[in-house]
């Protein structure tokens, strides 16, 4: 390959060399000629020129004349928009002329007289489609408009014979000078092959650049070819190529790996590739070939291959038609290994196995919390409330005081068991959205808290709130955590008062909301005028169990706001917790404005 390129180039510069010297003997002869055959040349091309655009302009008027019929025939307003690109071709010729006539004054008096009868006609087409328009056609300014138009056409047709024939008489004269001009042809022929070597010298000049252009191109293609081949390796996947014409195809060095050979071991036929195909996956695979070939498509298709160690390997295959400059059709694809994907989707199986295990072993957990648990917790407090009713004569001071600590412990066992079912229940999975009205919701939510709020004689003001698509028991379980939390932390001395306002915010408008996949969103906010805390502390308090109180100073299982996470959680939404210690607490809550 590399002797023919360098026979081809030497022979190139000897025909270039005989070339150069033959057309340097002939171009002697033909200088002086260029020069007055271009002029003439030059000369009837702008005859030509001026006569084209005569009859380009009197196209246009006609056009912007049946555009305007057509309308006023159809109705249809498309013929309007033509008529308009009529006007403006019109103008545009007119220019045109104005600019290749201005060497010629008699042309120049020409075109006067014809842009004035054009402007008339223009201006007759215009009042015709304005009393069509009004609904005139039927009044004699109209048919008046009509018949003077047409007479303006028939003298617009004159004007443009006159200038064309004067174009006419121009382009015979310059017929014979160019004749003349010809007679020496032996000069227009020295000045072609003078042009002619010219070119041969850049046509020379490219050639050569182009060839070490090409050196240096392919050089950089075995170099590309070379990281493919690399990528492969690393990427665990092989290309191949299958020409549809005749059903051959290439395979890529790689592909033999994947199966386990060496590159290029054997022939790249179909048939030998099937003979590594897994037995059980021969006959899907042999019938997508035959569909990839007819169709000139490969989906992605899964299959598995068999080496002749013995080892099992899972391929991903997939292609796609691609026609060449020649017109030949073939189908590039690939084919990868993904056995590690197949073992590591069967351990996930595995595990998610485990996990509804572990599921079901948790929902026996909680009908044990619910039912066995609770059981013998209800007859302890029952014995515990006989005993204080019969027996508390009969117990010391410190009898007394050891009961009445066994019943708080009772007591917030019975918390904790039922928070800890709570929290266990709220499950996004278990639940439907609906559109839900959060006003009644927010009223069941005040009458389960309503003891506290007679005893602590709180208020609670809210805004009028919409209908929001939301799990419903899981929202009144929300708005009982927060309101008995606000309660529940009021100040000894301070009335409690708990202000619950709503709005719908923008995503990208709320400095919370910058990383939430929704454009909008419900906001809810809870504030109350209590003790409040410290907002180093605003994430912790919705971690499960946490407590920024002793149990002496406030009761509780610290699962409340757990809950109220979790509820948003379900809801793909968020909880933000704001306070300053003794100045109170805000509680704000987004909810998507459309829950998936």
């Amino acid at each position: 390959m590399k002797n023919t390129v360098t026979y081809n180039y030497r022979f190139l510069k000897l025909a270039f060399g005989l070339d150069l010297f033959i057309i340097l003997c002939i171009g002697g002869f033909s200088y002086k000629h260029t020069q007055d055959l271009k002029k003439s040349v030059e000369l009837t091309k702008h005859t030509y020129e001026v006569n084209i655009e005569l009859k380009d302009l009197l196209t246009n008027i006609k056009k912007t004349e049946i555009s305007e019929r057509d309308f006023i025939i159809s109705d249809d307003s498309s013929f309007i928009d033509n008529y308009n690109r009529g006007r403006i071709k019109i103008a545009e010729n007119l220019k045109n002329l104005d600019v290749l006539t201005q060497d010629n004054a008699l042309q120049q008096t020409n075109l006067d007289s014809l842009n004035k009868a054009i402007g008339q006609r223009l201006f007759y087409l215009s009042e015709t489609l304005e009393d069509y328009k009004s609904g005139n056609l039927n009044s004699p300014g109209f048919k008046s408009s009509f018949e003077l138009g047409n007479l303006k056409m028939s003298s617009i047709e004159k004007e443009v014979e006159i200038m064309m024939s004067h174009e006419d008489n121009i382009l015979y004269e310059r017929k014979k000078q160019s004749e003349k001009a010809l007679s020496r042809t032996p000069i227009i022929l020295y000045s072609v092959l003078i042009l002619t070597l010219l070119l041969l010298l850049v046509a020379y000049a490219i050639i050569n650049r182009d060839l070490k252009a090409f050196k240096h191109t392919n050089e950089k293609l075995n170099m590309f070819k070379e990281s493919a081949s690399l990528s492969e390796i690393v990427s665990r996947h092989g290309s191949w190529t299958c020409h549809i014409d005749d059903e051959t195809y290439e395979f890529s060095d790689n592909l033999y790996r994947i199966l386990g050979e060496e590159p290029q071991s054997f022939e790249s036929t179909i048939e030998n590739f099937m003979t590594f195909v897994h037995k059980e996956d021969v006959e899907k695979l042999t019938a997508q070939v035959e569909r990839m070939v007819v169709e000139q498509n490969l989906p992605f298709i899964y299959y598995r291959i068999i080496r002749k160690d013995g080892e099992i390997r899972h391929l991903k295959a997939y292609g796609e038609a691609y026609t060449n400059d020649d017109g030949e059709n073939k189908l590039i694809g690939t084919t990868a290994d993904i056995t590690d994907e197949v073992h590591n989707f069967q351990i996930i199986e595995e595990r998610n196995e485990e996990l509804e295990r572990n599921n079901k072993e948790l929902s026996a957990f909680n009908y044990v919390a619910s039912h066995d648990l609770q059981e013998p917790l209800r007859k302890i407090q029952t014995f515990i409330s006989r005993l204080d009713d019969k027996e508390s004569k009969n117990l010391s001071e410190k009898g007394k005081m050891y009961m009445d600590r066994i019943r708080k412990a009772a007591d917030r066992m019975r918390l904790l068991i039922d928070d800890l079912l709570q929290f266990s229940r709220t499950n996004r999975a278990d639940s439907v959205a609906e559109l839900t009205d959060i006003n009644i919701i927010l009223e069941e939510a005040k009458q389960e808290n309503l003891e506290v709020i007679v005893e602590k004689k709180a208020t609670i003001t809210y805004d009028e709130f919409p209908e929001i698509a939301v799990i419903p028991f899981q929202i009144k379980q929300l708005f009982i955590n927060l309101l008995g939390n606000a309660l529940k932390y009021s100040k000894e001395d301070v009335t409690p008062h708990i202000n619950i306002t709503y709005e719908k915010v923008a995503a990208k408008k709320d400095v919370n909301l910058h990383y939430m996949p929704e454009n909008f969103y419900h906001k809810i906010s809870i504030k109350d005028n209590g003790i409040g805390f410290e907002q180093e502390y605003a994430k912790k308090i919705f971690t499960l169990f946490n407590r920024l109180h002793s149990r002496d100073e406030y009761s509780g299982t610290g699962i409340g706001l757990s809950i109220c996470k979790k509820i948003m959680d379900n809801h793909n939404g968020l909880i933000i917790a704001h306070g300053k210690p003794n100045e109170g607490s805000t509680f704000t809550v987004y909810i998507p404005e459309q829950l998936s």
